[in-house]
């Protein structure tokens, strides 16, 4: 995708996101064939929902529709969320992330698995997984020490009570329950 398109299809798309309280993470358009996929992709700090994705995908489409800045070549829309494993590159994304399990590679080689406890402007707060029965200890990152990093998916974690997303799951989970 051209700069010039990246730059139109974000100054078109942008208000519509914001409208949605959302961060428009990524747009990407891709060749498939014939025709080419319009990859959006939406975040907030509460997630995204199916229905979200849906309504604002009819909005988008339609905007695209009234505009040319697709051009005349078809495509496929895709509107998103970014997934559980997606690289945390933004202050925000690490917000997003408070109480979960990360894997972070850093500048002075190494890599460190350990919970997010707190985020700052500056870094972040660990709580690092203790080794053979020993207790867990804290770390201070800063931000300048990561390379890269990403959430790592836990399959067994039993949910912390303090964790506003386990909460919220599960108040949404009982709510499914007395409705059944």
């Amino acid at each position: 995708m051209s700069t010039t398109q990246s730059e139109r299809l974000r100054g078109l798309l942008e208000p519509l996101v914001a409208a949605r309280d959302l961060d428009l993470e990524e747009i990407e358009v891709t060749p498939a064939g014939k025709r080419r996929v319009l990859r959006i992709v939406v975040d907030s700090d509460e997630g995204v929902q199916l229905d979200e994705c849906a309504e604002l995908s009819r909005e988008v489409s339609q905007v695209l529709d009234d505009s040319d800045v697709m051009g005349g070549a078809p495509y496929t829309l895709e509107v998103t969320s970014p997934g559980a494993d997606r690289p945390l590159t933004e202050l925000r994304h690490y917000r997003r992330a408070v109480g979960r399990l990360i894997k972070a590679q850093l500048h002075e080689g190494g890599e460190l698995v350990a919970r997010i406890t707190a985020v700052d402007d500056a870094g972040l707060d660990l709580e690092v997984p203790g080794v053979k029965g020993r207790k867990p200890t804290t770390r201070r990152v800063s931000f300048d020490e990561i390379a890269k990093a990403r959430v790592e998916l836990e399959f067994s974690r039993k949910p912390d009570k303090s964790d506003k997303r386990d909460a919220q799951h599960d108040e949404k989970i009982d709510e499914n329950k007395e409705e059944a």
